[in-house]
């Protein structure tokens, strides 16, 4: 599908959808990250290593990665910071641990055929730093394919500004809706459904295209 067919979702309206599934359409965060995870895991080929930030990003990171894991072709998850997890992105982390998954605080990307990158998602607005900055070096560095979660790590959604440094992704996956900045982004963009209603879009003024998922719940740009 061309990508003007399809509207595009800002990251202040992630944000309000998120909350309108919830609160008018009984779809909790949870719910829909769960969904998000499924997708990313469906789409992931070969052995992975799953690199988590400390948002909601990171939770469809840690979903994503226990399905890997289900199947056999996990190979570890990395978090920058566990600690400041909250929320759902916290219970999808307690949940993989239950399954005797261990989340590394360092960053090893060894015996891996793909990256998945699910550190930073739409919220971003200024250059990664730290440990962010440099766990997204070694990941261009690394020579592997990577796959990035909604949005490259270091890229501003709503812009489109590549700040330094940002993951240079073979394959990402638009959650939902696609964001602005992705729009001009080499490298090749699907969008995966993960439930949420087209009345939640239409409420923040985003009117989704009759039948987008009809053929699949998986849409090419």
């Amino acid at each position: 599908m061309s990508s003007s067919a399809l509207p595009t979702l800002s990251s202040s309206q992630v944000k309000e959808v998120d909350a309108l599934a919830e609160e008018r359409f009984g779809i909790p965060l949870d719910w829909l990250m769960e969904a998000a995870g499924w997708q990313v895991a469906r789409l992931v080929e070969g052995r992975a290593v799953v690199v988590c930030g400390v948002g909601n990003n990171a939770g469809d990171g840690f979903a994503a990665a226990r399905h890997i894991h289900r199947w056999g072709r996990l190979v570890r998850t990395c978090c920058v910071d566990a600690a400041r997890l909250r929320g759902p992105a916290e219970r999808q982390y307690r949940v993989l641990g239950n399954q005797g998954v261990e989340v590394s605080a360092g960053l090893v990307l060894d015996g891996a055929d793909v990256v998945v990158d699910a550190i930073f998602g739409t919220g971003l607005s200024r250059p990664p730093e730290g440990t962010f900055a440099l766990w997204i070096e070694a990941i261009n560095a690394s020579g592997l394919e990577v796959v990035s979660v909604d949005v490259p790590s270091g890229l501003d959604a709503e812009t489109g500004v590549a700040y330094s440094p940002t993951v240079v992704a073979q394959l990402t996956i638009a959650l939902g809706l696609p964001k602005p900045g992705l729009l001009q982004r080499p490298g090749r963009v699907v969008v995966a459904d993960i439930g949420v209603p087209a009345e939640a879009y239409a409420a923040v003024g985003v009117k989704v295209p009759a039948g987008l998922f009809a053929h699949g719940d998986v849409v090419r740009l």
